[in-house]
């Protein structure tokens, strides 16, 4: 499929977007085009006294790149041990699924009850967020490597340790690598989200709700294009990886 192929819905979508806002004519309902893309040709500018569009991005990044990597510390490993030891996994199954469908937001109040107005409040939704995409994937991985591996090591006498880093880890691969890219997704979601909470001050979550109350509909669409654009650029990278990298993992089913 062409690269352009791509690009005919979004343009059929910012055309029916003109349409609309043009039909309306009210730009506290929806601003023009031209009018929201403006706002990307000053990117480094000052918007409201909240910070400029580059600031409140890399913030938001920030967060989330450390959410996401103390979720990968914790995840990761504990998923291949209760993949690998069964009776882990059937102890800890039942809290995992009564967690697991909690929303991230729905942790907001005990989260600012525990860790206060913060930077730590905000890690915990985007850990409490991404963590079950991570550990259920790695899980799965993990249970799914083939036995004849595992029975072959053993012939050679692998020790448990040597199983677990030579075979089954790399053989899980695939399976982990795509739960962190679903995790991930949930963590940027959860991050700009968490950053709409009170007492925030910074991030693309903050800037969209401050901007909203100025009556500025345009800023508020503009961090909108902003999540979605980082969200498509991170999604990408980790697509990229997974066919270098795991591109064996379809030759071999």
């Amino acid at each position: 499929m062409k690269w352009y192929f791509k690009l005919i819905l979004p343009a059929l979508f910012i055309v029916a977007w003109e349409i609309a806002a043009i039909l309306i004519n009210n730009s506290y309902v929806l601003p023009r085009v031209w009018d929201t893309l403006v706002v990307f040709t000053t990117p480094f500018a000052d918007l409201f006294g909240c910070g400029s569009l580059i600031d409140n991005s890399l913030i938001s990044i920030y967060r989330v790149s450390l959410g996401f990597i103390i979720t990968c510390i914790i995840a990761v490993p504990l998923g291949i041990l209760l993949g690998r030891y069964q009776v882990l996994e059937d102890f800890s199954d039942g809290l995992i699924q009564i967690l697991r469908p909690i929303p991230p937001m729905a942790w907001v109040p005990l989260s600012l009850a525990w860790f206060g107005i913060g930077l730590a409040s905000i890690e915990f939704i985007i850990v409490i967020g991404c963590i079950f995409p991570i550990l259920v994937n790695t899980i799965d991985g993990v249970k799914r490597v083939k036995k004849s591996w595992i029975e072959t090591a053993r012939i050679y006498q692998a020790r448990e340790w040597q199983v677990l880093s030579k075979v089954i880890v790399p053989a899980a691969a695939p399976a982990i690598w795509s739960g962190l890219r679903v995790g991930f997704g949930i963590a940027w979601m959860s991050v700009v989200a968490a950053e709409m909470l009170p007492g925030t001050t910074q991030g693309l979550g903050y800037l969209i709700m401050y901007t909203y109350n100025w009556g500025q509909v345009q800023m508020v669409i503009a961090g909108m294009i902003a999540i979605g654009i980082i969200g498509i650029v991170m999604d990408q990278f980790f697509q990229y990886v997974q066919k270098r990298k795991f591109g064996w993992e379809a030759l071999d089913k």
